[in-house]
């Protein structure tokens, strides 16, 4: 039995093909251990694509497990979101196709969280000649956020399902 505590997230699949729409679910099914049935709607910022967003409850850790589960589809946009618990930083998770998987870890309010490891490491490598600024990007996702914006505002006011885990 797990000692980590129970925790809440959003998965948000900005677009997948529809042939690829019950691949997603399976793979969120398959994480969560119970059947998952997302509300797919038309995904405007690409045409022929659909979008859809659930909710979900587990254990701490999961985000992790949901985005690794997904990013075995790399024609699907996708973010995954975990909040913060007892002792556990909040993560999220970004996948854009030609980009691959991004991860940070997440305070409270949201914001992107850089450690003191990660910021010693980028001051000793912008000493040795690389740039800081597109190193602090790479840090915060920028690239990701970039990609993905047209997708999120496209999905304001979409419809949002709740999932929790089993067992």
């Amino acid at each position: 039995m797990s000692t980590r505590g129970n925790t809440r997230g959003m998965v948000y699949v900005h677009s997948s093909p529809s042939a690829v729409c019950p691949h997603v679910e399976w793979a969120l099914s398959g994480t969560l251990g119970a059947r998952v049935d997302l509300k797919w709607t038309a995904q405007p910022a690409s045409p022929g694509q659909l979008r859809a967003e659930c909710g979900w409850r587990a254990p701490s850790g999961t985000g992790a497990k949901l985005a690794s589960a997904l990013k075995a589809w790399p024609m699907v946009r996708f973010e995954v979101t975990e909040e913060p618990s007892a002792g556990v930083d909040g993560e999220r998770f970004c996948f854009a196709p030609g980009l691959g998987l991004w991860h940070g870890r997440t305070s409270a309010n949201g914001d992107i969280v850089v450690g003191e490891d990660q910021l010693r490491s980028l001051v000793a490598r912008s000493r040795a000649g690389e740039h800081l600024a597109h190193k602090l990007d790479e840090l915060l996702g920028a690239n990701w956020d970039e990609a993905l914006e047209p997708f999120r505002h496209a999905g304001d006011g979409a419809p949002v399902t709740w999932l929790h885990q089993v067992g």
